[in-house]
C-alpha cells in the first residue's frame, strides 16, 4: 500500500469514526433478557405475597366465622388496585412530569395523569437507560406493592367491617394515601421525600409504615370488636398462618430484592439480607415470648417472621450482614412488647397486629437504615455523616406518620357518616363470612 493510499484511508477514518462514536452514544438501549427474567420473577413473587400468602396468615388468625371474610377481601382488593393502578394509580405515583430536582411543587407531592390508562406504555418501551427491562414489566411490579398495602390494613380491622365500606375506603385510601407518598418516596428528582434524601429500598415508609399507621386510625375510629379483651378470640388455624408466614418469606425475596430492579450485587445482597433479618427477627421473637410468657408460641414466631420482613425493607439495598442482623433483633424484641403489652396497656384492638408489626417494625427499620447503611458499619450506602440521616430518616417517618393518619381519619370519618363502616352486632355475632357472604369457610 503507498503512502498516498494509506494517507487517504486515514483521513477517510478521520471522517467516518466521529459519526460512529455519535452512532454508539445516542444508540438505543437494548433489552437486558437476564433483569428482565428476574423483574418477571420478582412480580410473580410479590403478588404471591398478598394471594395466597398474606390471605392465608391472616385467615389462619381470625375465628373460623371471618375466614372467609379476610380472605375475600384480600382477592377483592387485589382486584380493585389492580384496575385502579392501570386507570391512573400508576400515573398519579411515577409520572414525573414539571418535576425538578430542589424545585417544591405541587408535582413534588403526586404526579399527573399523563400515563393514565398506560398510555405509552408499549411492548417496546424500556424503563430507562440504566434499568433495561420493560416499563410493562415494572408496571406490574409496582402495582403488585400497590395491592399488598392496602391488603396489610385489613389486619386492624378484622371482623368488623362491611365488605362495601372496606372496598370504597380501599379505593379512596388508595387515591389519595399510597399514591401520592409511593410518589413523593420514589419517582426521583423533584419529589419531597427523594430530595430529602429519604432511603427507602422497598417500601418501609411507603408500604409498611403507611400501612400500619393506616391500620391504627382504622382500629381507633371503628372501636373495638364485640366482646374485646374479655371474650377469647384464639386464632381458629395456626396452620394457615404459618403457611401464609413462609410463603410471605419465600415471596419477599422479590419484594426486596426485587427492589434493585436488577440481576446484580445489590439484588444479590439484598436477598442475604432479608434472610439474616428476617431469622434474627424470628428468634428474637421467639426468645422474648418464651421469657416473658413462659412458653414459645407458634404465632409468636410468625409474627416475628414478618416483623423481620418489614424491618429490613427499606435498608435492604444499603446494609450489609451484620447490620441486617440487629435491625432483625431490635424489630423482633420490640415489635413483640409493642403487639402485646403496649397494644393491652393502651387498649386498642388491632385485631391481626397490623400497627404492631408494620407501624412498629417499618419506623425501626427506616430509622435503623440511616445507621447501618454507613460504609463505616458495614453498610453499601453513601451516608458520611450517620445522625444527620438518622434525622432524614426520622423527617421521612414523621412526614408519613402525620400525613397518613389525617388523611385516613378524614376518609373513615366522611364514609361512617356516608355509608357507615361497621356491621351490626347481630352480623358481628353471627360471622361476617354468613353475614357479608352467605358462606362458611366450613360446613360440618
Amino acid at each position: 500500500m503507498t503512502l498516498r493510499k494509506i494517507a487517504g484511508l486515514g483521513a477517510l477514518l478521520s471522517l467516518v469514526m466521529p459519526g460512529l462514536a455519535l452512532a454508539e452514544e445516542t444508540a438505543a438501549p437494548a433489552l437486558n433478557s437476564g433483569d428482565t427474567a428476574w423483574m418477571l420473577t420478582s412480580t410473580a413473587l410479590v403478588l404471591f405475597m398478598t394471594i395466597p400468602g398474606l390471605a392465608l396468615f391472616y385467615g389462619g388468625m381470625v375465628r373460623s366465622k371471618n375466614v372467609l371474610s379476610v380472605m375475600m377481601q384480600c382477592f377483592a382488593i387485589t382486584g380493585l388496585i389492580s384496575i385502579l393502578w392501570v386507570i391512573y394509580g400508576y400515573s398519579m405515583a411515577f409520572d414525573t412530569t414539571g418535576m425538578e430536582k430542589g424545585v417544591l411543587n405541587f408535582s413534588s407531592f403526586v404526579g399527573g395523569f399523563s400515563k393514565a390508562f398506560l398510555s405509552g406504555v408499549t411492548p417496546a418501551n424500556l424503563t430507562s437507560a440504566t434499568a433495561l427491562f420493560p416499563e410493562a414489566v415494572f408496571v406490574t411490579f409496582q402495582m403488585t406493592f400497590a395491592i399488598i398495602t392496602p391488603a396489610l390494613i385489613v389486619g386492624a380491622f378484622a371482623e368488623r367491617m362491611k365488605f362495601s365500606a372496606m372496598l370504597v375506603f380501599m379505593g379512596i385510601w388508595f387515591t389519595l394515601v399510597y399514591a401520592p407518598i409511593a410518589h413523593m418516596v420514589w419517582s426521583g428528582d423533584g419529589a419531597l421525600l427523594w430530595d430529602w434524601g429519604v432511603l427507602d429500598f422497598a417500601g418501609g415508609t411507603v408500604v409498611h409504615i403507611n400501612a400500619g399507621i393506616a391500620g391504627l386510625v382504622c382500629c381507633l375510629v371503628m372501636g373495638k370488636r364485640k366482646g374485646y379483651p374479655t371474650t377469647p378470640m384464639a386464632p381458629h388455624n395456626l396452620g394457615y398462618t404459618l403457611m401464609g408466614a413462609a410463603m410471605l418469606w419465600i415471596g419477599w425475596f422479590g419484594f426486596n430484592a426485587g427492589s434493585a430492579a436488577a440481576a446484580n450485587g445489590t439484588a444479590g445482597m439484598a436477598m442475604l439480607v432479608t434472610q439474616i433479618a428476617t431469622a434474627a427477627a424470628a428468634l428474637g421473637w421467639m426468645f422474648a415470648e418464651w421469657v416473658f410468657h413462659g412458653k414459645p408460641s407458634a404465632l409468636g414466631i410468625a409474627s416475628g417472621v414478618v416483623a423481620g420482613l418489614v424491618a429490613i425493607t427499606p435498608a435492604a439495598g444499603t446494609v450489609g450482614p451484620m447490620g441486617a442482623l440487629v435491625i432483625g433483633l431490635v424489630s423482633g424484641v420490640v415489635c413483640y412488647f409493642c403487639a402485646t403489652t403496649l397494644k393491652r396497656k393502651l387498649g386498642y384492638d388491632d385485631s391481626l397486629d397490623a400497627f404492631g408489626v408494620h407501624g412498629v417494625g417499618g419506623i425501626i427499620g427506616a430509622i435503623l437504615t440511616g445507621v447501618f447503611a454507613a460504609p463505616a458499619l458495614g453498610g453499601f450506602g453513601a451516608v458520611t455523616d450517620i445522625g444527620a440521616q438518622v434525622w432524614i430518616q426520622a423527617k421521612g417517618v414523621i412526614f408519613t406518620v402525620v400525613y397518613t393518619a389525617i388523611v385516613t381519619y378524614v376518609i373513615l370519618k366522611v364514609l361512617d357518616v356516608v355509608m357507615g363502616l361497621r356491621v351490626n352486632e347481630e352480623e358481628e355475632s353471627v360471622g361476617l363470612d354468613l353475614a357479608q357472604h352467605n358462606e362458611r369457610g366450613y360446613n360440618l
